[in-house]
């Protein structure tokens, strides 16, 4: 059975994407622990990122990259975090979370009702940092 993160990739689901490649895919969690907490999904539904391929794992670092840079640009938070957990949902993915202390990396901070448009106008801040660079 294919994993959520699958199910969005392929439209089946909705997501809000901000970045897409060959290899992965970005789009907001529907639970964001602070604005602008964003996953990075590889497009190959692998559990375990110790079983990515080096091209794979090298296509998901450059992807955090991009999206990180941009939500950098949006939020100006002092670091954004990358976090690797995975236990969650069994599909590789980094969250990318903009934060100013370490406290603020508690999944128990999720807002779990975001409130959707504005999550839309993070999303298009996203987006639109993405394609100015």
């Amino acid at each position: 059975m294919p994993s959520v993160f699958t199910r969005i990739l392929q439209r089946e689901l909705p997501g809000r994407f901000v970045y897409e490649d060959d290899a992965c895919a970005a789009f907001l969690t529907i639970a964001p622990v602070t604005p602008g907490h964003t996953l990075v999904v590889t497009r190959r539904e692998v559990d375990d990122w110790l079983e990515l391929t080096p091209d794979e794992r090298n296509a998901l670092w450059a992807a955090c990259a991009t999206v990180g840079k941009a939500i950098d640009q949006v939020f100006h938070p002092g670091k954004v975090a990358a976090m690797l957990v995975g236990l969650e949902v069994p599909h590789v993915h980094v969250h990318l979370i903009p934060i100013n202390s370490e406290s603020q990396l508690s999944f128990a901070n999720a807002d779990p009702n975001p409130d959707p448009a504005a999550m839309d106008e993070v999303a298009a801040a996203i987006s639109a940092a993405i394609s100015r660079d």
